[in-house]
């Protein structure tokens, strides 16, 4: 049922009235998401910029969902960043001792490797992202979405909304 409703979520996404720009910008941002542990503060704000600017909110749930296996499988990675950029570079020691001893940054966990190391990589990976999936979305829309919504699939994935509507309120037996 969770892959039908990222089927759902995906099409949905790719034949809305957003511009790329809105679905690229939400799924780049949702990949931020999916990267780094979730209970940190950086994600509250990235949470909250997903809500207040104009971005696609299904395109943002769409690039979670995708992003979170790749961040499980990049956690050794992520560790490795980390702990070279927390212990193993001395000249940014005074960085971090300040961050610390700021009133509100200890609250990122940036003194946890993964959490450092994901987010390294996720803020440079959103750019490319970004550009990559507009791309992608602009492609998609002049090349293969008509076929797309003549497809079986397509009309079967849109017809299921029906059966979920109808699930919702039958009787219960």
């Amino acid at each position: 049922m969770l892959v039908l409703k990222l089927i759902q979520s995906l099409f949905k996404a790719l034949h809305s009235e957003g511009t790329p720009g809105q679905l690229a910008a939400g799924l780049a941002l949702g990949s931020i998401l999916g990267l780094t542990p979730l209970w940190n503060l950086h994600n509250a704000v990235v949470l909250a910029l997903i809500i207040v600017l104009n971005v696609s909110f299904a395109g943002a749930m769409l690039g979670w969902a995708l992003f979170v296996p790749v961040g499980f499988l990049l956690d050794p990675a992520f560790d490795w960043i980390g702990r070279t950029l927390l212990l193993d570079t001395p000249a940014l020691r005074p960085l971090w001792t300040a961050l610390y001893n700021a009133p509100v940054v200890p609250l990122t966990s940036f003194n946890n490797t993964i959490v450092l190391g994901s987010l390294v990589v996720a803020a440079a990976l959103w750019v490319p992202l970004f550009f990559a999936s507009r791309w992608g979305v602009v492609r998609y829309r002049a090349t293969v979405a008509e076929r797309v919504k003549r497809s079986a699939l397509y009309r079967s994935v849109v017809a299921s909304k029906l059966y979920n509507l109808y699930r919702l309120f039958r009787p219960e037996a």
